[in-house]
């Protein structure tokens, strides 16, 4: 080929979190002397602060779409597809690579229509189970099964979510690949001085101990169960405080919860920050209760950093981290569970350090960008041969 392939990739919105991040390091890392790089994205409010600087800054082609929205709207989202149908038409795509739910099944639809003949999607997680009620659900996989018939690669981000898509019917053995997601681990932390600021910031003391959640606040993420726990430790102990890093639904019901308890004042809700690799330098450990889960990047950027995890046993977690070496897996919607696994490492220092320095080296070792990119890349070329297109 004399020229350089076109590549689209289509998500919902760059906002801060785990999907548009790697989304922004795929683009960003994509070979520019092989590929023309477009990003299609619904409008985004709050972008991590690497995700402003590269959007600032990329070299491709980014184009919003006002009407592609993460919420179910009918006639916005058949104003979407018409969108997208027109733009990867006129664009003469080589690739679409979509990304999360809404955005896959709007963008593989519209890739079909267009005529693009290589379709990859990336789910970032999955509707199949945690998120609706069964009958929702059913309709999910049954449009899943539907695009998958037309998807030439689904990229799971852990073999048990590739696992769950097989057992639901939705793509096959040979159409379903792993990918680990790989991020860019320099950058992490504030350092000494950055800690102590802070947590001034917070009304920290200094000698304090803190425990953290990062994430959306609603049901499937599981804050009720994180904010039980730290409750009932905050009761007998005033050496340790909590974090509930992120804003959604349940934020006001969570803080009403804290404040009955007379514990408002050690259990600390942020609300939204673009900040986040700084924050991970506050916690002593990192605590993710999600009812469903397909890979928690959350958890490979606190171990990045030696910061120990306990996790709920769903999903992708258990290739994420290693239990009782990393971390602690605990049963989901276990409030009592996290409770203890939290004061067992509040308790244990050595162990807490112990691993924390396991943590750093398993994520050295599974889940670097370049890796992420290589692996797409070749992925990519794989396809291009197989449709003849190289």
């Amino acid at each position: 080929m004399n020229r350089k392939i076109r590549i689209a990739h289509i998500i919902t919105r760059m906002d801060w979190g785990g999907s548009p991040d790697l989304v922004r390091i795929i683009c960003a890392g994509l070979d520019s002397k092989k590929y023309d790089v477009t990003l299609i994205s619904g409008p985004t409010l709050h972008p991590a602060e690497k995700t402003s600087a590269f959007l600032e800054g990329f070299s491709g082609t980014y184009i919003r779409v006002s009407q592609l929205r993460r919420d179910i709207e009918p006639a916005r989202d058949c104003m979407a597809l018409i969108r997208l149908y027109l733009i990867l038409r006129l664009g003469r795509f080589d690739i679409v690579h979509t990304h999360t739910a809404k955005a896959g099944a709007l963008g593989r639809l519209a890739a079909r229509m267009a005529g693009v003949r290589v379709i990859v999607h990336s789910p970032h997680g999955h509707n199949l189970y945690g998120y609706f009620s069964p009958a929702m659900t059913r309709r999910i996989v049954g449009i899943e099964r539907f695009l998958s018939r037309f998807t030439d690669r689904i990229i799971a981000g852990t073999r048990l979510e590739k696992e769950d898509y097989l057992k639901h019917a939705i793509g096959t053995d040979g159409t379903i690949d792993v990918i680990y997601a790989g991020l860019e681990l320099a950058g992490y932390g504030a350092g000494p001085a950055g800690r102590d600021g802070l947590k001034k910031e917070f009304n920290i003391p200094a000698d304090a101990l803190v425990v953290g959640m990062i994430g959306r606040l609603e049901h499937v993420k599981g804050p009720a169960y994180f904010v039980d726990a730290a409750v009932r430790i905050a009761r007998s102990r005033d050496d340790v405080y909590f974090m509930l890093i992120g804003e959604g639904s349940l934020r006001q019901q969570l803080e009403d919860t804290a404040a009955r308890a007379g514990c408002r004042a050690r259990i600390i809700f942020t609300g939204w920050r673009n900040d986040i690799p700084s924050l991970l330098s506050l916690l002593d450990i990192m605590v993710l209760p999600s009812l469903n889960e397909a890979v928690g990047l959350v958890l490979v950027e606190a171990q990045s950093q030696g910061i120990p995890v306990i996790a709920s046993n769903v999903g992708g977690i258990p290739e994420t981290i290693k239990d009782n070496e990393t971390g602690i897996l605990v049963p989901p919607a276990h409030a009592e569970k996290f409770m203890q696994a939290i004061v067992f490492l509040l308790d244990h220092p050595d162990k807490r350090r112990s691993m924390g320095a396991a943590a750093r080296a398993w994520v050295e070792s599974r889940f670097k960008a370049g890796d992420m990119i290589a692996h797409v890349e070749r992925l990519y070329d794989t396809l291009l041969h197989t449709k003849n297109i190289l």
